[in-house]
């Protein structure tokens, strides 16, 4: 009898060992959670060959070969967005349709960064008014709706201040220039609406000192919560400091329309090498402002903050770019300490702050940037573990619970001694 008490406790034993272990579980074919890019808005700029070429190029079709293999190597950054400048007169669209086909070939979105002609006198336009700009801009729009997709972003007067309406700090005209950017901006999301294109639309960006002016709390909601701004400085902290001072006082997310470096009479001449520095640094930096949505280099070739050479080969601040555009992925799985998995759990990187939870089998995958040194693993009921970032891909994480009641330690304890 009592032979049979031992064989029937251990026989109970067992199999609550294993009910413990593998009864709950749940099946791993759910999808994981996962984040993607640092900014909603990752792009860089073409200009000095999609506007400033518009003329020269515009019957060239051996230019094509050009503009593709900028788009191209701008896609394989992991931007979201190419910002073309092409002016949108008439006599520019298939110029402005050859970059846009380039883009659409690479799946990649467009930032629209161009304008009227006359607005700043381009190409020998004649200066046109604020008034004829709205009307001639919304009738583009209307007319080409196949420019557009879903997902791209149409500014139709970037840093508006140095054409047409003139510059606020100048003619003191603060409340009017507000009054035609919001003007504008309202009659072109009703042309994307009627086109039905789901288009953002706005995104004036404006040189610093211009925004720290025009961008009041109501001004700012008024376009949409955003204040994009085309800012130099000296130093990536600098840089910092303005942005959060500007959200503080608009009350909105800031966008840089255009950032770089170097600027000669701001920043001196710089190597490679010291380019690269100076822009890992200020992603470094931005990617932790959360008051920061988007990003628009200036320039991908031509000028002294450009990251590919004239002959197209890479600087090394495209690595930069890249490393943030398109963070490195890493995955694992998180359990307990009899096997089990942790759903939900939380894993957030060190500076980056990104944060993703684990699946039904306690897998996961996360994006690191590149100062992100160890991920801090959370599961409720268990103490927290950071692990350190290494060169490896994947990575098996236990956790250990806070408190035990007896089925676990008996679990734990059948564990060690099955396995």
């Amino acid at each position: 009898m009592k032979k049979l008490i031992f064989v029937f406790i251990a026989v109970f034993s067992v199999a609550l060992y294993f009910g413990v272990k593998f009864f709950w579980k749940i099946p791993k074919d759910v999808p994981i959670a996962f984040a993607s890019k640092v900014w909603p808005t990752q792009s860089i700029d073409t200009v000095k060959y999609s506007r400033d070429l518009a003329r020269e190029k515009l019957n060239d079709p051996t230019f094509d070969v050009q503009i593709d293999k900028q788009v191209s190597d701008i896609a394989a950054t992991g931007a979201t967005h190419v910002a073309i400048a092409t002016p949108y007169d008439e006599e520019f669209y298939s110029f402005l349709k050859r970059w846009v086909d380039s883009a659409r070939k690479h799946k990649i979105s467009v930032w629209f960064r161009g304008n009227l002609s006359g607005w700043e006198q381009w190409f020998n336009y004649p200066k046109i008014s604020a008034s004829d700009h709205t009307t001639q801009t919304v009738a583009f729009v209307l007319k080409h709706p196949e420019l557009f997709q879903d997902g791209d972003i149409f500014t139709s007067c970037p840093e508006c201040e140095n054409g047409g309406t003139g510059d606020p700090r100048t003619t003191g005209d603060v409340v009017g220039f507000r009054t035609f950017l919001i003007n504008e901006n309202t009659q072109l999301i009703a042309a994307f609406s009627k086109i039905r294109k789901n288009v953002v639309s706005g995104y004036y960006s404006m040189n610093g000192d211009v925004a720290s002016l025009v961008m009041d709390p109501d001004t700012t909601k008024a376009l949409g919560g955003v204040v994009t701004v085309d800012h130099y400085v000296s130093t990536p902290e600098r840089l910092i400091e303005y942005i959060d001072n500007v959200a503080t006082t608009s009350g909105g997310k800031v966008v840089l329309g255009e950032w770089g470096a170097p600027i000669p009479d701001i920043n001196g001449q710089m190597t490679d090498e010291s380019q690269f520095v100076w822009i890992t640094r200020a992603l470094s930096l931005l990617s932790n402002d959360k008051n920061v949505v988007g990003l628009n280099y200036w320039t991908n070739l031509g000028g002294s903050t450009a990251i590919w050479n004239d002959d197209g080969t890479a600087r090394q601040a495209v690595t930069a770019m890249t490393s943030f555009y398109t963070p490195r992925e890493i995955s694992g799985t998180i359990t307990n300490e009899v096997g089990n998995a942790i759903y939900d759990a939380s894993v957030i990187t060190s500076l980056s702050n990104v944060s993703v939870h684990a699946d039904y089998g306690g897998r996961f995958r996360i994006q690191v940037l590149p100062d992100d040194n160890t991920v801090t693993i959370n599961g409720a009921g268990y103490s927290t573990k950071t692990i350190s970032v290494t060169n490896e891909d994947a990575y098996s994480v236990t956790l250990t619970k806070e408190h035990e009641n007896i089925f676990f330690k008996f679990a734990k304890w059948i564990n060690t001694k099955l396995l």
